[in-house]
């Protein structure tokens, strides 16, 4: 049988690799110079409304009487929501803060330096309150902290691994917070780091309903 040979139909050209690997790195430089705008734009951004240095909170005020009363109910609602029974748990504003203060570390430190609660939204089913959050510089090798010191408003919701929360709106007064800020702030949840923390993770997950009050939030195991 014959073999059959490939006769080429056009002169030879080295130049064409070259040109395909031209516009591969062209198209790959562009992509790096498109990141790198990108970064120094948020981060640019994300400067106008932050500082050098965190503001201190609020101190949460609770008594040794109110603070073993509220222990007590946060482990009988804890004992009641592992053994599957319906259960309802109601938290003042002042409740959440001391909760707060007396939450573990979840791993990556404790929000006591962060938020404070204030108030209630009932009809949003948010909470806010004020904040100092640290973030991360652009020149990170100097391993330096800016913070965003303002207010924060936090959506409580519940999906199919319980109770948690976000933040959907945030204020630094006096200046603009970007959209962008905000929206990219919403895919982090502050709950969700203690829900690796056992039993508390068990308690969590077990509830089904939250609804925030004029007074504060209730938690239930009941949807």
């Amino acid at each position: 049988m014959a073999r059959i040979e490939k006769t080429p139909t056009g002169e030879f050209s080295p130049f064409y690799g070259c040109t395909i690997m031209f516009l591969a790195a062209l198209v790959f430089g562009g992509i790096i110079a498109f990141s790198a705008y990108s970064l120094f734009s948020q981060d640019k951004a994300i400067a106008a409304f932050t500082v050098d240095a965190p503001v201190k909170l609020p101190a949460v005020e609770i008594t040794t009487e109110a603070r073993t009363a509220l222990s007590k109910r946060l482990t009988d609602f804890a004992e009641a929501a592992k053994s599957g029974q319906a259960a309802e748990l109601s938290l003042s504003v002042a409740e959440l803060n001391a909760v707060v203060l007396m939450a573990p570390d979840s791993g990556y430190g404790t929000y006591t330096d962060l938020v404070r609660f204030e108030t209630t939204d009932p009809a949003k089913n948010t909470v806010s309150g004020q904040i100092s959050l640290p973030m991360n510089n652009i020149k990170f090798w100097e391993n330096k902290k800016r913070y965003c010191n303002g207010i924060a408003t936090f959506l409580l919701y519940v999906h199919e691994e319980g109770i948690d929360a976000k933040v959907v709106d945030m204020k630094v007064p006096g200046k603009p917070v970007a959209d962008g800020f905000i929206s990219g702030m919403e895919i982090w949840p502050w709950v969700a780091p203690y829900r690796k923390i056992e039993p508390l993770g068990t308690v969590l997950k077990a509830i089904k309903k939250v609804t925030v009050t004029p007074d504060g939030v209730t938690f239930s195991t009941k949807a």
